[in-house]
């Protein structure tokens, strides 16, 4: 039996949430629905989940004895993670004291480090993947690009949203991609993953949810990204029956295998009735924002849900949706958003601000979304609003 008592008591419910982003702030939304405290950590003060959390705190969470620190002094319920840059053996360990981590530490740990989740993937679960060699050094590296051949993608074992990523396309790129792993990733220099160029009709993610019901499969979602980071996506991505199946096999697989309640990103590559397995993510994707529009639970509440030990017994497509990122250049502690009338003038379209306290370099500061009577139209939709919005940075 599922309880949750009054807040700030000893009957309530306390998630401490690792990663305060944008995706993190909807599943702080998602918890408080529910009555469940939320603290909420980052490694920058004002981050969009801290602007809604009942408290929170500003640390590195690759220092696992800051960490340790925060974890004994909040005593939570539930740890979530919402980042790759965690130190995540602290919390296999804190998992060993009886705290509680979501989905599992194992899945934290084999899934925050590219390495490990490959490993998995393709050499204990044999699913199908890109050709791929790990390398450590630059000699390593460069013998790695040689083996799986030119054109190929380096990523680092450990980092998010295409940071650190390129793709070689010519020898001319070999020494630039190193140069960008060690030094663009979110957790510093270290090991990298060069994969084989997949040529691919599409790729998707599919969203898998594991609850105390069992687990449920959302429609596919394709998306477009730019070096790594998602610019837009949309929902459903049409597939063959084959490919669906194929798709949902390996979702089942990855996320059986790595255990516990919650939302799984799985990303895969599709080629006619071919699919392969890409990455998988314990926690909600960013390409799902579509569903903020497109269904009656987005994957930040289905998340809420599971980890608190919910079912799922359905969830309701609305119809054909689309979402579009609204990322921005420059560096400075302020912007502004402009001619939102206009953005919001058309039916169908939603606007989310994510609060961002500042930028530097490109960041992404909101997300457009759409829905209409098809993919098509949504996508559309969506470029028209963002055609319309302005951002100035001051």
């Amino acid at each position: 039996m599922v309880k949750i008592g009054t807040t700030f008591t000893s009957h309530g419910t306390k998630a401490l949430l690792c990663g305060s982003g944008e995706l993190g702030k909807e599943v702080a939304i998602e918890l408080q629905r529910y009555g469940v405290e939320v603290v909420a950590l980052d490694r920058y003060p004002k981050a969009p989940a801290m602007n809604i959390a009942q408290s929170s705190h500003v640390l590195s969470m690759l220092d696992g004895e800051a960490l340790r620190s925060v974890v004994e002094r909040e005593k939570p319920d539930l740890i979530i993670p919402e980042v790759e840059a965690i130190a995540t053996p602290t919390l296999v360990q804190l998992e060993k004291e009886g705290y509680h981590v979501i989905p599992t530490a194992k899945a934290t740990l084999l899934t925050m480090n590219r390495e490990g989740i490959r490993r998995l993937a393709a050499e204990e679960l044999g699913l199908p993947t890109s050709p791929y060699k790990f390398a450590s050094t630059e000699e390593e590296f460069i013998s790695a690009v040689k083996e799986i051949g030119i054109p190929c993608v380096v990523k680092p074992v450990m980092s998010s949203s295409g940071h650190g990523q390129s793709v070689i396309r010519s020898e001319e790129d070999i020494h630039r991609s190193w140069r960008i792993s060690q030094e663009e990733g979110r957790s510093g220099s270290g090991k990298v993953i060069v994969e084989g160029f997949v040529k691919f009709d599409y790729e998707i993610t599919l969203l898998t949810v594991r609850h105390s019901g069992g687990t449920t499969y959302l429609l596919p979602i394709g998306h477009h990204q730019v070096d790594g980071d998602y610019r837009e996506s949309w929902q459903p991505q049409a597939m063959t029956p084959g490919a669906l199946a194929k798709a949902q096999d390996i979702a089942g697989k990855i996320t059986a295998a790595l255990g516990g309640y919650g939302i799984f990103g799985v990303e895969m590559f599709v080629r006619g009735d071919e699919v392969l397995f890409s990455e998988v993510s314990p926690r909600p994707h960013d390409t799902g924002m579509v569903t903020m529009i497109s269904q009656d639970l987005s994957e930040f509440a289905l998340h809420a849900r599971a980890v608190l030990g919910l079912p799922v017994p359905g969830v309701r497509f609305y119809g054909p949706s689309a979402s579009k990122a609204v990322v921005v250049q420059g560096n400075s502690t302020e912007y502004e958003f402009q001619n939102l009338e206009e953005v919001l003038s058309e039916e169908g379209v939603q606007l989310r601000i994510f609060g961002k306290p500042e930028i530097k370099g490109h960041r992404r500061l909101g997300v457009l979304l759409a829905t209409d009577e098809s993919v098509e139209k949504a996508l559309e939709k969506v470029q028209r609003a963002y055609a319309k919005l302005k951002v100035e940075v001051l």
